[in-house]
């Protein structure tokens, strides 16, 4: 059985799609960024929370505080990536939910009103909706370099506030001259796969 997906888009958004790890400096516009977030805000999440906030880094200023927290080998790419997400979960995102979830607006008190388990459900949630993301940039016809390798806490620190937890940073742009590295293979399915 094929995919209904046409074949072009299936490798845009995946067989073909490469984190990148250059850049050409075409700038990504801001109609470029509401374009993908209006695609992607439609994957689910429990509740419809939507915790995932997204911190976009355009000033020079902002770029170089950003570098400063990012791995050694990744600061290259950052600094030279024409946009720079910063993704984070909303640990607050409970405040929303009597308009996300209006059919059961109780559900703010009834299962958030406790910090420990909203951070778990923003963070599994926002993971969600930061891999919808990335697809949405592969869709807008750009590149994605999503990374960990950084200080969490100091762009926790830098960024965002008590209330908010990174969760990685997305350099965003079209590829420039080898951007990619070679494919790493993947499992196959009967190694991924059980039925019972």
């Amino acid at each position: 059985m094929s995919l209904v997906l046409d074949p072009a888009a299936q490798d845009l958004l995946f067989r073909e799609a490469r984190t990148a790890n250059t850049f050409t400096d075409e700038p990504v516009t801001d109609e470029q960024v509401q374009a993908i977030y209006d695609l992607v805000k439609y994957g689910p999440t429990a509740f419809n929370q939507s915790p995932l906030r997204i911190t976009l880094v355009r000033s020079t200023e902002a770029r170089e505080r950003l570098v400063q927290h990012m791995a050694e080998g990744n600061r290259p790419k950052t600094a030279t990536a024409p946009l720079v997400a910063i993704l984070s979960a909303d640990n607050e995102f409970h405040d929303e939910l009597p308009h996300l979830f209006p059919h059961f607006p109780q559900a703010k008190d009834a299962f958030f009103s406790e910090r420990p388990a909203r951070e778990g459900a923003a963070l599994l949630n926002s993971a969600l909706q930061a891999a919808y993301f990335i697809v949405g940039v592969r869709a807008a016809g750009l590149a994605a370099g999503p990374m960990t390798g950084l200080d969490f806490e100091g762009i926790r620190k830098e960024f965002l506030d008590d209330d908010h937890t990174p969760m990685m940073v997305v350099n965003i742009g079209r590829p420039g001259p080898d951007a990619w590295f070679p494919r790493s293979p993947r499992l196959a399915y009967d190694q991924v796969v059980t039925t019972v």
